[in-house]
């Protein structure tokens, strides 16, 4: 190629290129020219093409553009080419590269298509020097460029030549470490990638590029020097991994199970085992303990195993070696003692994440089952540990089983030292320190020990020189509240009951009440006790100092049983004193409670008073229960009237009732009253009840209201009569119908109606909308009545629209204090 180029140069000008060689002739150092000239032959042969690009080079030797164009075409040319088959035309691209790096050794680009052009032709020492000659001609800047391929060079190369590569490359960025690591490890370099990993470990300031985590680095250290023990001389494996036990607290199993599996692959069985028992004795988790307790007696399985393969060996070739036997029966009685301490050691874990966990100290005793002295062992040692203000679970029922498994072995003096020992620790809880001497009294009653019971109660309820403490204040020790606790004092009156005498047991509930820690139980408790002993009026005492105690609802049940066992006892004879005694109860008594102590104090009067006093106490009832009991208080205020002074007394009744009580009840009680008077004949007042009570039942929610009526004008009306029902009829529903709360009321009512089934099946749609449809329109009178009707609804108490009996109730009342005459004439209010 070049020689044609040297002898026929003037072959390669054709008669098209004319134009281009005059504007070089006068313009040489122009590059434009030369690219036009060379844009111009792009399509001639490669020769042609290198003659221009060598004449143009040879005028401008420092153009940039120009030789990468020219590198480019000659790259292009060898491209797919064996580098050994055609090595001459590699030389000449590489020719052409030298040439290029004399002026612009600057040029990045020129240096990394350079070198790889010769990483192609596997010239391994020219293409590493070549890398150097580049680092050394490009300012530090460049150099990430080159190193990005420099460095796939050594990995494609490998060997000593790949490692001292990456050594000089760390100097300049040292965080890529990690692929150095790599390439070690791919070349069974196994000390020294475990010596740069160490290294990487210890540097707290290293952050991994690939994202992984100091424990993922440990990890891999853990296990590169655990696979390939043999090979690692420059490190100290064991010291490595304990300093990582140390800092990855959570993942000490995988640690200590690497740890000993370097010493077995080293074949140092006994040092692993040694690395096993530490593990398992200085976990702080069940998932680490199971980790390596698995991996320990695996290891114990495959050695015993190896063991008899080799015992099974000579008994095949008829050898005997005793020592061999002997050293295997070692190995599985230690196998099976080591799965007899599992439960222990689980037991020892949990005790090290909590030595305060009353339940697994209790699980350990139970671990020991007949063992004595390991219990006692355990016992004193959960006493030593626990912290009885930290402890997790019932630390003094710890105490308790101490002193009972004492107890059980017939060594009562040693569990009365147990139980006097626990009586001083400063519990969590009160109630902790008195169940233990509730445990303390009840041990002493199962052995007889009666009189050592009491003393043991009394001690407990002991009161310290202040007793005014609060019961409930943390800071103060236990010791000095327990004397308040209520299951104590509970413990001590039974036991007072049952085995002392009645001066220790009221002494023992008298101070209950002045320690003002009584409930209501005990109360009633005290009182029965009093009243078993026929102590009577000492019983009524401690019921009167009950209801000091307390407020009510519970005042009203000690009131409930005081009264009722006070008029059992007396009847009667002290009819004065229990009356008192029911004007105390329904002083204070809110209205909720107040209907049972009425009752009960009517029926006092009536079975032993007068029956006038009784009808005022109902009459004071009607008035002082809560609205929910009113109407049935009325109800039955009526009947005992109604039994006592005949019918024609309760009509003042009728009347009040109907005054106070809400619209709903008013209106039953005016159909009451109503039928009433109609039994006595007066069917003028009946009909002025019914148009009294015909103002609360509108037509279309309460059609019952209006049949009834309907029915009595039918039987005791006349065609007047009925048309005035009529007329009031049509004037309530107009009312309602003005007024929005009656019509939503109204409205809900109609489609309740509508979805009662009629008997043919279908549903009553007609009548709901008849019932629902508009009201003609009212005139002006009609509409001025029902405003008025309206506003007398609305302001105070109701008026009556009917004849009342009398002025009212009360005058009745103060007329019973004086004598009746029976000779008076009595008139009705028209005839005055």
């Amino acid at each position: 190629m070049e020689t044609s180029h040297q002898t026929d140069s003037v072959y390669l000008i054709e008669e098209l290129d004319i134009p281009f060689e005059e504007e070089i002739l006068r313009n040489p150092y122009t590059l434009k020219s030369w690219l036009r000239y060379i844009d111009h032959k792009s399509e001639q042969p490669l020769a042609q093409q290198i003659w221009i690009y060598e004449r143009a080079l040879k005028e401008l030797p420092g153009s940039y553009k120009l030789w990468k164009r020219y590198l480019d075409l000659r790259l292009e040319h060898v491209d797919g080419l064996n580098p050994v088959k055609y090595e001459k035309e590699y030389l000449k691209v590489n020719n052409c590269f030298e040439r290029s790096l004399v002026l612009l050794h600057k040029m990045p680009r020129i240096w990394i298509d350079y070198c790889s052009f010769l990483m192609i032709q596997c010239r391994i020492t020219k293409t590493r020097r070549t890398f150097d000659r580049a680092l050394k001609a490009l300012p530090i800047t460049q150099h990430p460029r080159i190193w990005e391929i420099y460095l796939r060079f050594a990995r494609e190369v490998g060997g000593e030549t790949a490692i001292r590569l990456y050594r000089r490359y760390l100097k300049l960025e040292p965080d890529r470490i990690e692929e150095y690591i790599e390439l070690l490890l791919s070349l069974n370099c196994h000390d020294e990638a475990a010596k740069r990993l160490a290294q990487v470990v210890n540097n707290d300031r290293f952050r991994s590029l690939l994202g992984k985590s100091s424990y993922q680095l440990w990890m891999e250290l853990c296990e590169l020097v655990c696979k390939h023990p043999e090979e690692i001389k420059s490190l100290k494996v064991e010291p490595i991994i304990r300093s990582g036990i140390r800092r990855f607290t959570d993942q000490v199993g995988k640690l200590w199970n690497s740890l000993a599996s370097y010493w077995i692959k080293l074949g140092h069985i006994e040092k692993a085992r040694d690395v096993f028992e530490e593990g398992i004795s200085t976990v702080m988790t069940v998932r680490d303990f199971t980790q390596i307790f698995d991996a320990y007696a695996e290891f114990e399985e495959s050695v015993i195993t190896n063991k008899m393969e080799e015992a099974a060996e000579r008994a095949e070739q008829g050898i005997e070696d005793a020592e061999e036997d002997l050293n295997l029966d070692l190995r599985l009685l230690r196998f099976e003692q080591l799965m007899d301490r599992r439960p222990f050691l689980v037991n020892d874990v949990l005790l090290r994440q909590n030595p305060n966990n009353v339940h697994e100290w209790e699980k350990r005793v139970a671990l020991w089952k007949d063992n004595g002295q390991k219990v006692i062992e355990t016992y004193t040692q959960a006493i030593l540990t626990i912290n009885p203000k930290k402890a997790s679970g019932k630390f003094h029922e710890l105490w308790v089983h101490f002193a009972k498994f004492y107890e059980e072995g017939d060594k009562v003096e040693l569990a009365r030292a147990i139980f006097e020992k626990g009586t001083k620790v400063n519990f969590k809880n009160v109630n902790d320190l008195a169940t233990l001497w509730c445990e303390y009294a009840e041990m002493e009653l199962r052995h007889e020990n009666y009189d050592r019971a009491i003393d043991v109660m009394r001690r407990a309820t002991l009161s310290p020189p202040n007793p005014n403490v609060d019961f409930r204040d943390e800071e103060i020790s236990v010791q000095l509240r327990v004397f308040k606790s209520l299951k104590l004092w509970s413990f001590y009156l039974d036991l007072e009951e049952s085995i002392g005498t009645v001066d220790t047991t009221r002494a023992v509930y008298d101070r209950v009440l002045e320690l003002k820690i009584a409930t209501p139980q005990i109360i009633i408790n005290y009182s029965n006790f009093l009243e078993e002993n026929k102590y009577f009026e000492e019983s009524f005492k401690v019921y009167e100092r009950g209801v000091e105690l307390f407020n009510y609802p519970i005042a009203f049940e000690i009131w409930n049983i005081y009264l009722t066992k006070f008029i059992k006892r007396y009847g009667g004879t002290k009819l004065e004193r229990a009356r008192d005694l029911f004007e105390q109860a329904l002083e204070k008594c809110p209205p909720k409670y107040a209907r049972p102590l009425y009752l009960m104090y009517g029926k006092l009067e009536e079975d032993y008073g007068l029956a006038r006093h009784a009808m005022r106490i109902f009459d004071r009832a009607t008035s002082a229960v809560s609205d929910e009991d009113r109407f049935e208080m009325f109800n039955f205020y009526i009947a005992k009237a109604s039994a006592n002074f005949g019918v024609t007394y309760t009509r003042e009744i009728y009347e009040r009732a109907i005054e106070v009580l809400p619209d709903k009840e008013a209106k039953d009680m005016c159909l009451r009253y109503a039928e009433l008077e109609r039994k006595l004949g007066e069917i003028d007042r009946a009909r002025s009840l019914y148009a009294h009570a015909s103002q609360f039942c509108d037509p279309r929610t309460v059609p019952s209201f209006w049949q009834i009526w309907h029915e009595f004008e039918v039987k005791h009306g006349n065609e007047d009569t009925f048309k005035e029902m009529l007329r009031i009829k049509r004037s309530v529903q107009a009312q309602y119908n003005t007024e929005v709360n009656f019509i939503s009321a109204q409205i809900l009512a109609t489609r309740q109606q509508a979805q009662q089934p009629l008997p043919g099946g279908q549903k009553n749609q007609q009548n709901a909308i008849d019932t629902i449809s508009p009201a003609p329109p009212l005139n002006a009178m009609k509409a001025a009545e029902q405003e008025a009707l309206y506003e007398r609804q609305q302001s105070g108490p109701r008026i009556l629209a009917f004849i009342a009996s009398s002025s009212s109730v009360n005058q009745k009342n103060e007329s019973d204090l004086h004598p009746a005459n029976p000779d008076e004439i009595m008139m009705e209010d028209e005839d005055l």
